[in-house]
């Protein structure tokens, strides 16, 4: 006891001790820490200093991982270290594990420890860090142990205001800085910085009245249930293809029995609303946090996103966006789910700038979808910022301005008027045909997923629907469509489409596709795992029922189905005798069949490369689909975004790839189409096209460009400047392809 009780005046003298000597607060803090470990006799110390977006970083610890410092952040009232910095009062717990607010971050290595206190380190009132002390054992710390870390963490709060400790990265520089990013979703944004603060506080853990708190769950519930299918409903938000199936994904979560049911759980044992929610949300992050695909990721935060939203309805807060939202709004975060953006005036939400998040992100789905000039990966950007602070997007070249130049802001106004002209352009080629100058015919064709996407056929003048994903139908749906639901739907799309192609895709479910009306067993590698086709042949009444939805749909005219993930000519031929069964079922009931019937085959399986002489004579048609077909050629998962620009698509391999599905598709007569990121690409179509491709579908937002590329390009010299790039035995010819579309004038 005697140590103990002179414990704060060892302290005291450590640090004047440490402090005395000409070394970076990095070093400062690391012998801080363990120096409050051998006093206080404990197996870990730790130091977290809250960063100018709200969360907490942990900037020094004895005893957990060395390699989580700087890595580890905790969001604004997440976890133990939350609670601390929301209450400004010591948390004093024997088993921290077993407590709601728990946040568990396995890189730490803190999972062998149970015993927990941490205590503010406060400013003029404010909580500007933690510090904490953690044993295995589990124990109550005392009060006088509490009052010694106190008193240090007083001294420690005297010291990080002046400047003598915390991360010299945190320094704040008054002049302008650039970081570098990846791009998400194209544009400029000029304006704001406004920080993303989802994280709701919880006042009150344990319930007075368990079911009063039931009640309230089950209300907030049917709520929150209630905004996602409005936001759904929504005319911005209906305005184009894949963030429906990311938001369609992220409703189905909202309406997942076994997430209700483990928050109902968690009520009864006697926490409030409020804290099953967040219990369920950190059990959640433990399971998922272990894994390393990155659809789990992905999942994690649409359920994330969504725990926070019923926070939100449960304190009465209807959404994370401040009231006073500037009119030049640049969202900055480290992550957020895509329902989230949603939550933002789209007249003042002008960028977004995250410190995490890939091209294929979720988030980066929606932002591209709502026209958000959007950069992620720009790391450590946040700790650079304050709030209100001018910035700059700009998501065409991956950079992110911070506190720019009038110089700077002078030459990106400029930019901005030029991409409007660029857009008016190619709003006025909507019903231009894409013909290349020496006289090639394209046809440009778009992806669609749902009814209200097939507005952009009239707005951008596309030839007709090259991809309509029909799994989305099913994915918004809480139980499995009924033959009616599926015919009536497809009806709806043969009328709108006014007599142009649609190219109908079989159910891609399955994997990270899941349906909550369809039980599945976890897949470790679920893109290579039991899905579409495979599926469809396990239980062929999915199939046949939707081929007999299409074929009632297009009875007396045509109905064009296309079969995803064929790797074996045989699957082909099972799928086409189930087929079969059902034209045969349909003519002994009497009822009408389609006049005429395309089947095509999606070549996105590199087994498949080795089956063409034997599988182009057995289809109508043939779609490259070059976002499975490049990821599944390199072994490189296209959401992993430490490999998945690795691999260039204008590398030799891919193209000489393409180029032989090309010409064994004209030695069979097959018509032959391209749907995937590359189409969508004008330099990427340039060598689509120099390779035979005459038909290519893409993201309705990128017809425009792709055809003002075409309309200024001779296909013959793209040929052979192709053919030549392509001897050179280059990694890629894609500078070959820049200097050749600089050079003739074609527009990129």
């Amino acid at each position: 006891m005697a140590a103990i009780l002179g414990a704060p005046k060892v302290l005291l003298r450590r640090l004047r001790e440490i402090m005395a000597h000409s070394e970076s607060g990095e070093e400062r803090l690391d012998k801080i820490v363990v120096e409050i470990a051998a006093i206080i006799v404990a197996e870990v110390c730790s130091i977290y200093l809250r960063r100018r977006d709200e969360s907490m970083e942990l900037v020094a610890t004895e005893g957990l991982n060395a390699e989580a410092v700087h890595k580890t952040h905790l969001a604004r009232g997440e976890g133990l270290v939350g609670l601390v910095t929301e209450t400004a009062e010591p948390v004093n717990l024997p088993e921290a594990q077993g407590h709601p607010a728990f946040s568990f971050r396995p890189e730490t290595g803190e999972e062998i420890y149970h015993s927990f206190l941490g205590v503010p380190i406060l400013q003029r009132g404010r909580t500007i860090g933690v510090l904490t002390v953690q044993n295995r054992t589990r124990r109550h710390y005392s009060d006088e142990e509490v009052e010694a870390l106190q008193i240090t963490a007083m001294v420690l709060a005297e010291l990080v205001a002046s400047g003598e400790l915390g991360p010299a990265r945190e320094g704040r520089s008054q002049g302008g800085r650039m970081v570098s990013g990846v791009a998400l979703s194209a544009g400029i944004a000029i304006g704001h910085v406004v920080f993303h603060v989802p994280r709701v506080a919880i006042e009150k853990l344990i319930a007075d009245n368990p079911q009063e708190e039931s009640r309230r769950l089950g209300e907030a519930v049917e709520q929150l249930r209630a905004t996602v299918d409005d936001m759904l409903a929504r005319g911005d938000v209906a305005r184009a293809g894949e963030h429906r199936e990311v938001l369609g994904a992220y409703r189905m979560f909202a309406h997942d029995r076994g997430w209700l049911r483990r928050l109902n759980e968690a009520v009864a044992t006697g926490l409030t609303a409020e804290a099953a929610v967040a219990k369920v949300q950190n059990e959640t992050r433990a399971r998922v946090v272990r894994q390393t695909a990155p659809h789990l990721r992905e999942r994690f935060n649409d359920l994330n996103d969504l725990s926070n939203r019923l926070l939100r309805v449960l304190t009465g807060r209807t959404t994370a966006a401040g009231e006073d939202l500037p009119g030049d709004t640049i969202l900055a975060a480290r992550t957020m789910g895509p329902a989230e953006l949603l939550d933002y005036d789209r007249d003042r939400l002008k960028g977004l700038v995250l410190e995490e998040g890939g091209a294929a992100s979720h988030v980066a789905i929606v932002a591209r979808a709502l026209g958000v000039p959007a950069i992620g990966q720009a790391g450590g950007m946040l700790s650079l910022l304050e709030a209100g602070d001018p910035a700059i997007v700009d998501a065409d070249a991956g950079e992110f301005h911070i506190r720019p130049s009038q110089d700077v802001v002078s030459l990106y106004k400029d930019k901005q008027r030029f991409r409007a002209q660029r857009q008016a352009q190619y709003a006025k080629l909507k019903d231009q045909r894409a013909i290349t100058t020496d006289g090639v015919e394209i046809e440009l064709l778009m992806n669609a997923g749902l009814l209200v996407d097939l507005a952009h056929l009239r707005e951008t003048g596309a030839d007709g629907i090259g991809l309509f994903r029909t799994e989305f139908q099913f994915m918004v749906s809480a139980t499995l469509p009924r033959l009616g639901e599926q015919r009536k739907m497809y009806e709806k799309v043969l009328r709108e489409v006014d007599g142009k192609p649609v190219v109908f895709r079989s159910l891609d479910i399955g994997g990270d596709k899941a349906l909550p009306y369809l039980r599945t067993n976890p897949e470790e590698n679920p893109a290579l795992g039991w899905r579409a086709i495979r599926m469809a042949l396990d239980r062929p009444a999915l199939l046949r029922i939707q081929v007999r939805a299409l074929m009632r749909a297009s009875a007396g005219g045509e109905v064009r189905i296309m079969l995803p993930m064929v790797s074996d000519v045989g699957e082909l031929k099972a799928a086409r005798a189930l087929i079969d069964l059902e034209f045969r079922h349909m003519e002994r009931h009497g009822h009408p069949v389609p006049e005429r019937f395309l089947l095509g085959t999606m070549i996105e399986v590199p087994a498949l490369l080795w089956q063409l002489d034997e599988l182009f004579p057995l289809v109508d048609f043939a779609s490259v689909g070059s976002n499975d077909l490049l990821q599944f050629l390199y072994a490189a998962d296209r959401n992993n975004i430490q490999v998945a620009r690795r691999f260039d698509p204008l590398s030799p391999v891919p193209l000489r790839m393409l180029g032989d599905i090309v010409a064994k598709a004209k030695q069979h007569k097959t018509p032959l189409t391209l749907c995937g990121e590359m189409a969508g690409d004008p330099l990427e179509a340039l060598a689509l096209v120099a390779l035979g491709f005459r038909s290519i579908s893409m993201a309705p937002a990128s017809l425009g460009p792709v055809k003002a590329m075409l309309r200024s390009l001779n296909a013959g010299a793209a040929k052979e400047k192709l053919l030549d790039a392509l001897s050179e035995e280059k990694s890629t010819v894609r500078d070959a392809l820049d200097a050749f579309a600089a050079d003739t004038g074609v527009e990129i």
